[in-house]
């Protein structure tokens, strides 16, 4: 209860910021959410710290999903990797290593992640562009040839065909000899966000989601360190979405992966605790972190109540971050250093599992060396020399802070229930849902930077006229005629017969309701490429045109 000293002290402040001028940029976070000139308790009415904030560790995870969090053990740094052919990559990933990365993170290129092969006519002139080029098992084995992945974490970043190339993984380690039940890992998996946002879809919704589950109920069997999806609101964010959006659609996602393997008769504790969640990193520390805590929060709750699971593992939402790439700029590129500094600030202060650290270039090309070895010493700086790591939670009480959590667990209810009104998840991307509401929030964030309501250092204030060009990677098209070239001999090498057996027993499995894995195992080993196997897919499940739908 305030005191007379107390309430004379606010009065007097009261009066004093009435008073004082205000800056011509207005008091919101970066998605637009207006913020109070102070926060107190009076800000977090009806808040008890016991039920609400709790211990790290302990449900409801606001504070964390471990009791000790950097103090025990630092979050998993990892720097997002791939470009050319599998042997390039392959040497990149031992740099990193080499400089002190603990874990792998796979870039695929574009025709990889729309289940083309790099001798398809669609492929020209992108095969080895934005990632690594994969088409067969051969390439898989070469990208890891030489390190022990039953010893280091690798994350792939892959959604139409990650089914494939979990196969192509699986049979890999396989034939090293490496047990499946020691590998440790994520592959993303999460299509649900391709048909929100980043397009990189090949079949209809609900088959694709199917393709997703398969996987998810293999690993839980054979792969039980593997993180089986990675859902992702990093590419809603990275289109335009609102903080509050990014939570909300990505938990939503989530829901509905869960929902569907229930429905196939899956026990939620034999598969949730390998749910992993990937949110973005962008330039607003406190909106960030509130996003991360509110997350942790919601998935909770409704694991434990809607869903029924009884394990502690199953209610720990556990997420990698990586720093915002629609954040970074092609003028002034090293401020991208800062901008990357404070955005993993806020994915620490968060609680993240793993980070990935953009690199000052990558919004001119692939990164170099260079700047990708800054981004990794990014991490260590904060690691080792902030004081960071020292105590859990440093945030823990602020009344800003557990104000934020709180309204964005409410505004992320009031989407889940929009959702259910437009008839579920499905539905909902069938009648263009996610995508207007991320369009329009694009729309008001730009008119915020037009209006220089919203400053952009080196783009609409702080400009340098004189800039000298940073030095940049180059992929030549001597990757993709060399990648073709392989592809070739495998062709000509491989057994046809045992080919076509092999993409027949596919199509079977898939006009099913058979788990998909094994089929493809076995294809792997026969050197049936991605682009052959997705097209097997298709003449099963069909090919979707989104646009068609909205």
């Amino acid at each position: 209860m305030a005191t007379v000293t107390d309430t004379a002290a606010r009065e007097r402040w009261e009066k004093e910021a009435a008073a004082a001028p205000t800056r011509e940029q207005p008091p919101t976070t970066v998605s637009s959410v207006p913020i109070e000139p102070l926060y107190t308790p009076d800000s977090l009415d009806g808040f008890d710290p016991e039920t609400d904030l709790g211990y790290p560790g302990q449900y409801p995870f606001a504070r964390g999903v471990h009791a000790t969090l950097y103090r025990s053990r630092l979050w998993t740094m990892r720097q997002f990797a791939g470009f050319g052919s599998a042997r390039q990559t392959n040497e990149r990933f031992k740099f990193l290593l080499e400089k002190g990365q603990t874990g792998l993170s796979t870039a695929f290129d574009l025709p990889t992640l729309m289940g083309l092969d790099g001798d398809d006519p669609r492929s020209l002139g992108e095969v080895g562009r934005l990632g690594v080029a994969v088409s067969t098992l051969d390439d898989v084995d070469e990208l890891f040839a030489d390190i022990d992945v039953g010893e280091v974490s690798v994350s792939m970043t892959i959604n139409a065909p990650a089914l494939v190339v979990m196969a192509f993984y699986l049979a890999s380690a396989r034939d090293r000899r490496i047990d499946w039940r020691k590998l440790r890992g994520t592959i993303q998996n999460d299509i649900l966000k391709e048909f929100h946002a980043q397009n990189e879809f090949v079949f209809p919704p609900e088959p694709h989601v199917r393709l997703v589950c398969d996987l998810i109920e293999f690993c839980a069997e054979q792969v039980p360190q593997w993180n089986t999806v990675s859902v992702s609101g990093y590419h809603i964010r990275e289109a335009g979405s609102t903080a509050v959006q990014e939570l909300a659609f990505t938990l939503a996602d989530g829901f509905h992966y869960v929902d569907q393997c229930l429905a196939r008769g899956m026990a939620v504790d034999d598969f949730a605790p390998r749910l992993s969640f990937f949110f973005n990193a962008h330039n607003d520390v406190f909106e960030e972190i509130a996003k991360y805590r509110a997350a942790r929060v919601l998935w909770a709750e409704a694991l434990r109540h809607k869903y029924g699971a009884k394990k502690e593992t199953s209610w720990k939402l556990r997420f990698h971050a990586q720093t915002a790439g629609c954040s970074l700029q092609d003028k002034q590129p090293q401020v991208n250093l800062m901008r990357v500094a404070y955005q993993a600030l806020a994915a620490v202060l968060g609680g993240c599992q793993s980070l990935h650290t953009n690199s000052m270039d990558e919004t001119l090309a692939l990164p170099s060396e260079h700047a990708v070895t800054l981004a990794l010493r990014t991490q260590q700086v904060l690691a080792y020399e902030t004081g960071v790591t020292n105590t859990v939670d440093p945030l823990g009480g602020s009344y800003f802070v557990e104000a934020l959590t709180r309204q964005m667990q409410q505004e992320a209810r009031a989407y889940f229930e929009r959702i259910e009104e437009q008839g579920g998840m499905i539905a909902a991307i069938e009648k263009g849902f996610f995508r207007r509401e991320i369009a329009d929030a694009a729309f008001v964030y730009q008119r915020e930077v037009d209006a220089r309501r919203k400053l952009i250092v080196g783009v609409n204030a702080f400009v340098e006229p004189d800039e000298k060009p940073l030095e940049t990677l180059v992929i030549d098209d001597t990757v993709e005629k060399e990648q073709v070239a392989k592809l070739k001999g495998i062709k000509e090498r491989r057994d046809g017969e045992a080919v076509r057996r092999c993409l027949d027993e596919v199509k079977r499995v898939a006009a099913t309701k058979a788990n998909l894995m094994p089929a493809l195992l076995e294809a792997a080993e026969a050197r049936c490429t991605v682009g052959e196997i997705m097209g097997s897919l298709a003449d099963v499940f069909g090919r979707y045109d989104g646009a068609a739908k909205w």
